[in-house]
């Protein structure tokens, strides 16, 4: 199946690719599509994390959510989905909020990446402070939502982010802990859309575009730094 991907990419690259193992913590909008590039770009050993199950409401946007799929387990979802693509993938299936104390269960495998596309700006601090202490790459989604530019869609690092509340919270929670802003990020310079309501709403397209750019963070950094 990877006959037209060995075409663009170097052969010897390839098996880095099937090597990496990836943890992806949040199988929504952008978390979903993410994994949907992973697999569909040759990676096969893919950890998934996420508590919760589909809903009607998230049939707009999530790629993985169907009729079908509705009240079902995102993780095993994802999963079945991720086979039906490629029957060699190693997806491991947790079904899990997390939260700060379960997290370091987590960490009892080794992973090469961590793409994080959750939702909470605390699970995303946990998780970037569980990277820089057990030395694995990490990639962050910052915020998606009340926006419709997907040609908004930026990957740079935190420190250069502008016009999102998420990473402007961030920035400050960082700093104030002493670590790093230089973390990799996946953002939009579109200012958010002013609404009635506080609750944040999205798209198909923002989101989307966010978990192809997490996707293509990893790849590309294997082609160019293994």
């Amino acid at each position: 199946m990877f006959e037209r991907t060995l075409n663009i990419l170097n052969a010897s690259d390839f098996p880095k690719i099937q090597k990496a193992h990836i943890l992806l913590v949040g199988l929504g909008g952008v978390g979903g599509m993410a994994l949907e590039c992973l697999v569909r770009l040759g990676f096969v050993n893919i950890t998934i994390v996420d508590g919760d199950t589909f809903e009607e409401s998230n049939l707009n946007r999530q790629i993985l959510c169907l009729k079908s799929t509705l009240n079902q387990d995102k993780v095993r979802v994802a999963e079945k989905r991720a086979l039906d693509i490629n029957p060699q993938v190693k997806i491991t299936p947790i079904k899990q909020f997390l939260t700060k104390d379960n997290l370091d269960d987590l960490f009892k495998q080794e992973y090469d990446y961590i793409i994080d596309a959750c939702d909470t700006i605390t699970i995303k601090v946990l998780l970037i402070k569980k990277a820089i202490e057990k030395h694995i790459k990490i990639i962050s989604s910052m915020g998606t939502g009340n926006r419709l530019n997907p040609g908004d869609v930026m990957l740079t690092t935190l420190n250069k982010t502008q016009n999102d509340p998420v990473a402007k919270v961030m920035r400050s929670i960082l700093k104030k802990e002493g670590l790093p802003l230089n973390i990799p990020v996946v953002w939009s310079r579109e200012l958010p859309l002013k609404k009635h309501n506080s609750t944040p709403d999205s798209l198909v397209l923002v989101p989307n575009c966010a978990g192809i750019n997490l996707a293509y963070y990893v790849l590309n950094d294997i082609l160019n730094n293994n």
